[in-house]
């Protein structure tokens, strides 16, 4: 079996970003001949092997039995125009919201996964020159944390101001792949790579560079714009400022075919309190909850806390799964429960948020506790006892895992 050259495809995407930079708002004709028996073996290294079968239940090991002459086939298909994206498995998972509702998710086939991993790889190589520093959204070099705290800077530095938080209405079910093709188009014209793409580049040209080019110089104060993918915030130091933009972004969303949820989206006043000022809101953006309180210095500080949804949604799932293998050996649970402790506290421990993340451990280890005190009607698990299993079974501590934040002192 051939292995990935990760230098040839970093030369190869070298050079696609530089010919974007190159022909600067020009459209890019010649994009797929890229699309290689290495970049597709770099493609198949980096996509997930564990994940859910699509409509065929090809598993990325039955895949992987004729590895190459499954990508050799890919690739000519592919580069010959031949290629046809298979049906997506349709799955429905609860929306977390408290009711009954679900988000439907498309599950495509291992195949498929490789290769929108490939044309993922050339679309990004050909807009992370033109991507605004306000999306941190699926982009290298950049994550949700960071986002987060240019957030918290941006904001200290504002005071608050007014915050504009921002819920597009099931973006991902009502996007209209037409408009999405047109914006696309205005910098990739390869036909064959167009016919592949089915994801969104589409917010960057709807909100980012609307209000960076067309917002920005009307406003009369300071103003900033966050996404990750589809979730956004824009903070305005002038109230007017946020308002007027609140009453044109629903006919700008309108022109692509999207809308704002009535209920989520909402002007939040946040400024810093004191000097006769009324009590600021709160918004939640990325998980978290932003709200201002004071520093152990006594100073107003922006802080965040696991956001009231997110932590009833990992509540929940973490007491259905000890419900659900309650009778599996407890080494297996421990191993399992610490993964999901550990995956929790690797997000949401940010400084600020210590008694969110450790009242979480202690709601899951109490479930912990109840299910095994249910394995049996004999059973006789005891706290005292249930204490001294955790001594032999540990459960990793509630730690704040990211850096602090520098404190922006007041004016």
């Amino acid at each position: 079996m051939g292995a990935p050259n990760p230098d040839t495809v970093s030369t190869k995407l070298h050079r696609i970003a530089t010919l974007a930079r190159q022909i600067v708002g020009a459209p890019l004709r010649t994009l797929a001949h890229h699309i290689d028996m290495d970049f597709l073996r770099e493609a198949y290294r980096r996509t997930r092997k564990d994940g859910a079968v699509g409509v065929d239940h090809q598993t990325a090991d039955e895949y992987a039995v004729d590895l190459e002459g499954n990508l050799h086939t890919l690739r000519d298909r592919v580069q010959s125009g031949r290629y046809r994206a298979p049906a997506v498995r349709r799955v429905h998972i609860p929306k977390g919201t408290g009711r009954k509702e679900t988000r439907p998710i498309g599950i495509p086939t291992f195949e498929d996964k490789v290769l929108q991993r490939a044309v993922s790889m050339v679309l990004e190589a050909v807009y992370e020159q033109a991507f605004l520093a306000c999306s941190y959204g699926f982009r290298p070099g950049r994550s949700a944390h960071q986002a987060l705290e240019d957030l918290w800077k941006g904001s200290m530095a504002m005071q608050g101001g007014w915050v504009l938080e921002l819920d597009l209405h099931r973006f991902f079910d009502t996007l209209d792949h037409g408009q999405l093709r047109a914006v696309l188009r205005q910098r990739v014209q390869d036909g064959v790579l167009l016919r592949l793409i089915g994801k969104n580049i589409f917010l960057h040209t709807v909100l980012d560079v609307w209000f960076e080019q067309v917002v920005r110089p009307r406003l009369r104060g300071r103003a900033m714009l966050l996404r990750y993918a589809d979730d956004a915030v824009l903070v305005f130091a002038c109230e007017e400022d946020a308002r007027r933009v609140w009453s044109v972004l629903p006919r700008r969303l309108a022109r692509y075919g999207l809308t704002l949820h009535p209920e989520k989206t909402r002007l939040v006043p946040f400024r810093r309190p004191g000097r006769g000022l009324d009590q600021p809101g709160t918004f939640d953006f990325l998980g978290f909850t932003h709200h201002w309180a004071r520093s152990r210095q006594g100073q107003w500080v922006i802080k965040r806390k696991t956001a009231r949804d997110r932590f009833n949604r990992a509540v929940k799932a973490g007491t259905a799964w000890c419900r659900l293998n309650r009778h599996a050996p407890l080494r297996h649970q421990q191993e399992m429960l610490a993964r999901k402790l550990q995956g929790h506290f690797a997000y949401y421990g940010i400084t600020g948020n210590s008694p969110a993340i450790a009242r979480f451990r202690f709601v899951v280890v109490g479930a912990w506790c109840k299910w095994l005190r249910r394995r049996s009607w004999k059973s006789r698990l005891t706290w005292d006892r249930f204490k001294a299993l955790l001594a032999r079974y540990p459960l990793p501590p509630a730690r704040a895992i990211h850096s602090r934040y520098r404190l922006v002192a007041n004016p």
